[in-house]
């Protein structure tokens, strides 16, 4: 995703939460347990990615590489592998996730899994074990109120921070994403919303 190599590496400012020992329920569930299951995106209510994309490029003096007439979707979708957790967070259209305290699984298309943490420990983020060189992702959560607050620390030397909250009594997932890629002089701001299916197989 988003080979821009040539950009200015941006400071991170990331601050996470304590973990509360008392969380809020969802139609009687701890928001802990409702967040679980397998969830679609709402394209309606979710931000367009490369619409988001070509802004964080413009504000930090860059051109949006897309032109006037070239609109396909998913554009900016795609680039080196140390990348891939930007496009799975921003691009793929179904998310599953599974919770047993204190760990989480998010499951994306392909197979692309992410394992972290709500106690601390750090741990890697994917589950595609064929890279040699680069480091790994990982990533860790905190619950700050109602919401899970996810950072990750992608393999490029980026950043991102996610926060997940529930709505429509707990059929609707709203991510606010600040996603800041190594080679970005300026974040991606971004919000995507799920709804509940559990249709998916």
């Amino acid at each position: 995703m988003l080979a821009y190599s040539n950009l200015k590496k941006a400071v991170p400012v990331v601050c996470a939460g304590a973990m509360l020992l008392s969380l809020p329920a969802v139609e009687g569930q701890d928001v802990r347990q409702a967040i679980t299951g397998k969830w679609i995106i709402n394209e309606q209510l979710s931000d367009d990615t490369d619409d988001q994309v070509a802004e964080a490029l413009e504000a930090g003096g860059e051109r949006d590489s897309r032109g006037f007439f070239n609109r396909k979707e998913d554009f900016y979708r795609g680039g080196p592998p140390e990348q891939e957790l930007y496009d799975r967070i921003s691009y793929d259209d179904v998310l599953s996730i599974d919770y047993t305290e204190p760990e989480f699984r998010f499951a994306y298309a392909d197979d692309y899994v992410r394992v972290f943490h709500t106690d601390g420990r750090r741990r890697r983020s994917t589950a595609n074990d064929f890279y040699t060189e680069g480091g790994q992702d990982w990533s860790s959560a905190n619950w700050e109120g109602g919401a899970l607050v996810v950072e990750a620390r992608p393999r490029d030397g980026g950043f991102t921070v996610e926060t997940y909250t529930l709505e429509a009594d707990g059929n609707r997932l709203r991510i606010e994403m600040l996603i800041q890629p190594d080679t970005f002089r300026e974040p991606i701001n971004l919000v995507r919303v799920f709804d509940r299916n559990n249709q998916i197989p």
